[in-house]
């Protein structure tokens, strides 16, 4: 079926409209990097200084002898939980994930209880035959990490005849250098005995060590905050995974856009100019015929 001039100024202006919400995602995408990048750089002091507190607790003997009371369940099941996006648009971003999360998950020896951070990663993970726990919506803000924090911590607690998870995994895409992302795994419970010697040995900042008061108390309270910080990392870090690809999708569009935009445009230009020169042609032929019969 030819075209005609309008059918492919219509085609131009839907290719201009969509390259418009194409370039919009594009900044709110670029934008919502930087949010998550300062928020995980933040992270990072805090980190340490939860590592520091730890760090002293481990050099208590007896707080450490007590650990398996709070910190180390043993008679819990396997729980694992996959960071993943709700909106599409963002490439292999969700793939990657799950399909490293599942070929893991399969080589455990146990059955483990997953929830999926995100609609699209469930879905996949579904497809591949994971059985699910349950779906926990992504935050859209910095500001809603922390209650999704806090809704992981409870769904790994025992309720409605379910056993308290004992070991939990957590699975999510980190940025690497440039625009990339990689899937990575942490254990988060229990807690790696390597782990805990190579922080009791780390060399205190100052010359006088602190006392640790409340015993075995002070220390569950500290793996809580090192709980907290660990699954808001996580998931800050794949927030940030997610925009980084997103953008990269936006932009391999907002070329494929041009590229499309160009060809139409010549098009239309080579289907005018050949009407033009059919009119020309016409009005020419005219004028020569009526010259003839003059003649």
């Amino acid at each position: 079926m030819s075209e005609t001039t309008a059918s492919l100024q219509r085609k131009i202006k839907s290719a201009g409209d969509l390259q418009s919400v194409v370039r919009s995602m594009k900044a709110l995408a670029a934008s919502n990097i930087v949010q998550y990048e300062r928020s995980v750089r933040a992270l990072g002091s805090y980190y340490r200084s939860v590592e520091l507190g730890l760090s002293i607790c481990f050099r208590q003997h007896a707080a450490a002898a007590q650990l398996k009371d709070g910190a180390e369940r043993t008679d819990g099941c396997v729980g694992a939980v996959v960071f993943g996006s709700d909106q599409g648009l963002v490439g292999p971003f969700n793939d990657v994930v799950a399909d490293y999360a599942v070929k893991t998950l399969r080589a455990f020896p146990d059955k483990p209880q997953v929830w999926a951070v995100g609609e699209r990663v469930y879905a996949r993970l579904a497809d591949a035959g994971l059985p699910l726990t349950g779906l926990i919506a992504v935050p859209n803000s910095v500001k809603a990490i922390t209650p999704l924090v806090g809704q992981i911590l409870k769904e790994s607690e025992a309720r409605d005849g379910r056993s308290a998870v004992a070991e939990l995994h957590l699975f999510h895409n980190r940025p690497t250098s440039g625009a990339g992302y990689a899937p990575v795994t942490q254990q988060l419970l229990p807690l790696d005995e390597n782990w805990r010697r190579k922080l009791a040995e780390r060399p205190w900042p100052t010359a006088i060590l602190p006392e640790v008061v409340g015993g075995a108390t002070t220390l569950r309270g500290v793996i809580g905050e090192y709980l907290f910080v660990s699954l808001f990392r996580a998931c800050a870090e794949s927030l940030a995974s997610e925009n980084a690809s997103r953008l990269a999708a936006m932009q391999r569009a907002d070329k494929n856009i041009d590229e499309l935009l160009q060809d139409l445009t010549g098009a239309f230009h080579r289907l005018r100019q050949s009407g033009i020169d059919e009119e020309l042609f016409e009005v020419v032929s005219g004028f020569e015929a009526l010259s003839t019969e003059k003649q």
